[in-house]
């Protein structure tokens, strides 16, 4: 089901310039093209790795709603980045935390929770070629998608927990649905997953050579009713990595038996306690985030395994970034990560211990009526 939203929105998006060789509209952050029966989304900002910002959310919205209407020409959306170093490497985060607590750091989340939602509910085929990072907001405008292509270069990474905030854009919805307890690691960590380990993990349903990546769009142009066979010959064909087993396959064991666990307390007894290389890698890496973030996420995504649909996920994590956007963790990563790069935050609460779970509780409370997303 669509939000709400579209009805009483979609009007004050921006409009598009129709050129005669082909339907086509064009920002110069967004490119967006009808060609046959395809729909083609470019994500046009290569300089900042593809970073997702509102206008970029505005445009793609009401256009992916007009596409999938039932008598609309367009039968397929593909969608990718370009440059080739990403394909979305998540959302404009600089400017969301430029003004505190401001008007467009609240409508950027829940316009992106609402894109988020459409994609996971869209009535046509979607197709996210994964070229090159896929992180953040980038893994929101993927994942929920039917179909996600990886190629040797894609790189997918919740990295939230690190910069004190929590894996959203649906991330309490997919991460849980992973095998075993890969999700949490994933979430709690932000391991990075690179080439064909995506497609081992489930993040990706198919994979690709990067030479045969314009042959792929080409075919998918010219055959879109055709493209469950399309993609499955050209993942078939692919040989990249094809040989090697899924780099976590080793760890797997270990991450179930660890990140099983009913706490991040827990988790962190048992990595200090299992001696592995593997173990102390990620106890370093947990050690580093913010622990608030650590232990809101990890009720996120044990709630989430419990949930029944994505705009449920959505309306929780709604929630939880409102909060973080209240408290000082989040400023506090992104200055020590992305603007000072001094890579030494001060969190506050500073250690697992000192996070109440009041203070947990705290994050998960509904907001007023009028602030909850409210997605089905």
């Amino acid at each position: 089901m669509l939000p709400k939203i579209l009805t009483s929105k979609t009007k004050h998006f921006p409009r598009f310039r129709i050129h005669r060789k082909w339907l086509s509209s064009s920002t110069n952050e967004l490119i967006i093209e009808e060609k046959n029966s395809v729909g083609l989304i470019t994500l046009n900002r290569p300089k900042a790795l593809n970073a997702l910002t509102l206008s970029m959310i505005h445009s793609m919205h009401p256009k992916l709603t007009e596409w999938q209407q039932d008598k609309h020409p367009v039968k397929l959306v593909l969608v990718k980045g370009a440059g080739g170093k990403a394909y979305c490497s998540g959302g404009d985060i600089r400017a969301i935390t430029e003004e505190r607590g401001g008007s467009m750091q609240k409508q950027f989340f829940r316009d992106e929770y609402h894109l988020d939602h459409l994609i996971g509910n869209l009535k046509i085929p979607y197709v996210a070629l994964l070229n090159g990072i896929v992180m953040g907001g980038g893994v929101g405008i993927s994942v929920h998608g039917k179909y996600r292509v990886c190629t040797a270069g894609t790189m997918f990474a919740m990295p939230e927990t690190g910069i004190g905030l929590v894996p959203d854009v649906g991330g309490a919805y997919f991460l849980p649905r992973l095998n075993g307890s890969l999700g949490i690691f994933l979430g709690l960590t932000g391991h990075r997953l690179k080439g064909r380990d995506c497609l081992h993990a489930g993040i990706a349903t198919h994979a690709v050579d990067d030479a045969a990546l314009a042959d792929l769009e080409k075919e998918l142009t010219h055959c879109p009713e055709d493209h469950d066979t399309i993609l499955t010959e050209f993942t078939e064909k692919s040989t990249f990595d094809k040989d090697k087993e899924f780099s976590l396959a080793s760890k797997l064991k270990v991450i179930d038996e660890i990140f099983s666990a009913p706490s991040v307390e827990e988790i962190v007894t048992r990595l200090d306690g299992e001696g592995s290389e593997f173990s102390g890698k990620t106890l370093k890496t947990l050690k580093r985030a913010s622990p608030s973030s650590l232990k809101v996420a990890f009720r996120q995504i044990s709630e989430g395994k419990k949930l029944k649909t994505l705009g449920e996920c959505l309306n929780m994590e709604h929630r939880l970034v409102t909060r973080c956007c209240e408290n000082d963790d989040f400023y506090e990563g992104v200055r020590a990560l992305l603007i000072d790069r001094d890579n030494k935050p001060k969190w506050n609460p500073a250690t697992l211990e000192g996070v109440s779970e009041e203070l947990v509780d705290s994050y998960f409370k509904p907001l007023a009526p009028e602030h909850e997303l409210n997605l089905k």
